[in-house]
């Protein structure tokens, strides 16, 4: 079985082996092709699939092949019946899921993740038929209504993902040549009886439901406890869910993970039947309404992952994480209570992500953030509403490990973002609404590894440095700031690695940089709701891995080039609101398509 769509991770790759056997063909072993009739099924299948991907994914599903050797298809030695499906983020995009699958009745694994097969309601019927299923993934693919009671009946499941699903899939711009409107006024998965879903999962390790709507389900915290007694992942963010957090949940002692993020919207006191769990590694509590004072965890040695943002929680003494050494993820709200009786966060030093949310912008609390250059192992860190001077960025700017910086919401002093240039191991950037009043600054060529940058929503003052041509890893770019002032220097032609491009501001004018012609590598382009004006570059229709060129709301004029006929990769095209003439988009449509 050959999977190219996308990488499973670890703990799901080494759970499919023990769970599937694996195809042998071409090894010595003794197998058997597969059976004609599930071949037939999976190129019905493969009829109902439209492709998002070039080139197609499922070339190797051919008829009069056999489909054991497929791309995503495993199948069992001794048999030759498919036990294996994985399909996840292949871009296919269907109207709804084909009933043809559950003749598939050998599947022990099924992943057709980070598609789009919405907005259509799962079969309400079929999906009991696969009772030999012990991984089902369906996951960000735009499934919307009921959870079909057939998935409660499926008793060997081991890991059920269907979270993430709310009416379009992870390629919804690109697949509305194949959606109806007749489930349009449904936007999510929902269960309407918890307790009848999980009755008969008692083989459940893992449980992923993240925004699929439960709101009805008042009684969740029981149904958990009674049915899934060997539950390791419980991750129910954003699902409605109402509180208090119930005491029986504390019979579930193999949680690793627990992730109930956004909900509980009423006030209530923190769960202290976590403090319990001795195998907890992942604790998301984020936005969660929950207040008073956070206890005292019984065992901190596991613990590696505590999100605790958008709460009302109060913490200990000086040092209240130092005793964490095991962790290395915290994001936390911080206030002038938060920081009352405390000169830092007392984190311990193996940390390597933090997020930290400025909640009380009247206070000085600069003091925490000296502190965060003491984080040497930190690799990612994100901030949002910091009032940053001269000193307390400086500090920031000293974590010569840091790999990732967001910034969100945050002001600046003038001396102080061109310190950012010290930050020189930064593969990622992003500045969000943040305030300077000034220019870009150089610095920002010196951070000669960086392969994204976001700055969006930015108060600067001047043009874009020439220095930004020195980026030469850059695979991602994008600009959409206040006062910045053309025109783009021609050194952005030397991101030769560049593969997205997106520039939008209403300040540039003039037409488009002859550089941006020269990046070979761009499969997007975005300058839209800009000043740019003048024809289209001939040479735009050269850029032959392009799939998206987006250069509406602008004040380009002339003919439309009959070189954007040579992109054949195009998926994505927006020339509206401009002054063009000559060759209808329509036809052009018709040309890519």
């Amino acid at each position: 079985m050959a999977l190219i769509c996308r990488v499973l991770p670890a703990f799901l790759v080494v759970l499919a082996a023990l769970a599937t056997p694996s195809n042998s063909h071409g090894d010595g072993k003794l197998t058997l092709p597969c059976h004609p009739d599930q071949a037939a099924t999976l190129l019905q299948l493969k009829k109902s699939f439209s492709f998002l991907r070039y080139p197609n994914p499922l070339e190797s599903w051919q008829d009069g092949t056999d489909c054991c050797l497929w791309e995503g298809v495993g199948c069992s030695n001794s048999s030759g019946r498919v036990t294996a499906l994985e399909l996840g983020g292949c871009g296919l995009c269907s109207q709804g899921l084909d009933p043809a699958i559950f003749d598939l009745t050998s599947l022990q694994v099924l992943d057709l993740s980070m598609n789009n097969f919405g907005p259509y309601s799962l079969p309400a019927n079929g999906f009991e038929r696969l009772a030999s299923l012990t991984h089902l993934n369906l996951s960000y693919s735009g499934f919307v209504g009921q959870i079909p009671t057939g998935i409660g009946k499926l008793a060997n499941l081991i890991s059920l993902d269907l979270s993430n699903n709310y009416g379009s899939g992870s390629e919804d711009s690109f697949c509305s040549h194949v959606t109806k409107t007749h489930d349009f006024f449904q936007t999510e998965l929902e269960v309407l009886n918890f307790e009848i879903l999980v009755a008969n999962l008692s083989s459940l390790r893992e449980l992923y439901l993240d925004e699929v709507d439960m709101s009805s389900s008042r009684d969740w915290c029981h149904a958990l406890a009674k049915s899934l007694p060997h539950l390791r992942v419980l991750s129910l963010s954003f699902c409605g869910l109402s509180g208090p957090i119930c005491p029986s949940l504390s019979a579930l002692h193999s949680l690793t993970m627990i992730n109930l993020e956004g909900n509980f919207d009423i006030p209530a006191p923190f769960p202290v039947l976590f403090m319990d769990f001795l195998n907890l590694s992942v604790f998301q509590l984020a936005g969660t309404n929950l207040q008073g004072h956070m206890p005292n965890f019984s065992n901190t040695s596991s613990l590696e992952t505590m999100m605790l943002d958008g709460t009302n929680l109060s913490f200990g003494k000086t040092g209240s994480f130092s005793n964490f050494k095991s962790l290395q993820t915290l994001s936390l709200d911080v206030n002038f209570a938060f920081m009352e009786h405390q000169s830092s966060l007392g984190i311990h030093k193996s940390l390597r992500h933090l997020e930290l949310t400025l909640t009380d912008s009247t206070k000085d609390l600069g003091l925490i953030l000296s502190s965060i250059g003491d984080l040497q192992n930190l690799a990612s860190l994100e901030l949002r509403g910091w009032n940053f001077s001269w000193k307390s960025f400086s500090s920031v700017a000293k974590l010569k490990n840091l790999r990732s910086l967001s910034m969100y919401y945050c002001s600046f002093t003038k001396p102080s973002l061109p310190a950012i240039g010290n930050l020189v191991n930064l593969r990622s950037l992003v500045i969000h609404q943040c305030e300077l009043n000034g220019p870009m600054p150089s610095a920002i060529g010196n951070l000669a590894d960086l392969e994204s940058l976001e700055i969006t929503d930015y108060d600067f003052l001047g043009p874009i440095p020439s220095a930004i041509g020195n980026l030469r890893s850059l695979k991602s770019l994008e600009i959409n700031a206040h006062g910045l002032l053309g025109p783009i220097p021609s050194s952005i032609g030397n991101l030769s690695s560049l593969i997205s491009l997106a520039i939008s501001t209403s300040e540039f004018s003039g037409p488009m940089p002859p550089a941006i012609c020269n990046l070979s590598n761009l499969e997007a382009l975005e300058m839209s709701n800009s000043g740019f004006s003048g024809p289209i570059p001939y040479a735009v229709g050269l850029l032959k891995k392009l799939t998206s060129l987006r250069l509406q709301e602008s004040s380009f004029s002339g003919s439309i080039p009959d070189s954007i006929f040579n992109l054949t990769r195009l998926i994505e095209l927006d020339l509206s609101f401009n002054l063009l003439s000559g060759k209808t988009i329509f036809y052009i449509l018709i040309m890519i398509t």
